[in-house]
């Protein structure tokens, strides 16, 4: 799958929802209940995005958005 079929919006909120949980996985986290609240909101307009009503294997699909999202990521922390 080529990386540019995904629109932004979608790399954006898979980020966020990385960035999210990490946060939520570090030890001892700050405000744990907005962090569950939010993972929670960015997984349902993660699952809901128009996005896979067009995407021709879904589950790879959101494999390689996870590990775009990932790897952009990465190289923004560096």
């Amino acid at each position: 799958m080529d990386v540019t079929d995904f629109p932004d919006d979608l790399v954006r909120t898979q980020a966020a929802w990385n960035a999210t949980y990490d946060a939520l996985a570090a030890p001892r986290p700050r405000d744990t209940t907005a962090l569950r609240r939010r993972l929670l909101r960015l997984s349902v307009r993660l699952w809901w995005h128009p996005y896979w009503e067009t995407a021709p294997s879904a589950p790879a699909a959101r494999s390689e958005l996870r590990h775009l999202a990932r790897t952009h990521g990465a190289v923004r922390a560096a």
